[in-house]
């Protein structure tokens, strides 16, 4: 599991996806959440302004897997 640090108290999905290198856009983003291909805390994400806050667990697409601290 990969550890990523975030200096804010949140930060929002789609963000997320392209300050960890998965996404090179927002749209690109936006297909990735859109296709239900992540997870937070278990749970499929739809949103892409979903809230991510310190000591949650981000998966993608099964694969990867991220806790925010």
């Amino acid at each position: 599991m990969n550890e990523i640090s975030i200096s804010t108290e949140f930060i929002k999905l789609d963000q997320f996806l392209k300050y960890i290198g998965v996404a090179e856009t927002g749209g690109h983003s936006k297909e990735i959440i859109k296709n239900g291909e992540v997870k937070i805390n278990g749970e499929v994400v739809l949103e892409r302004g979903k809230k991510i806050r310190i000591g949650d667990i981000v998966e993608i697409d099964g694969n990867e897997s991220y806790i925010i601290k």
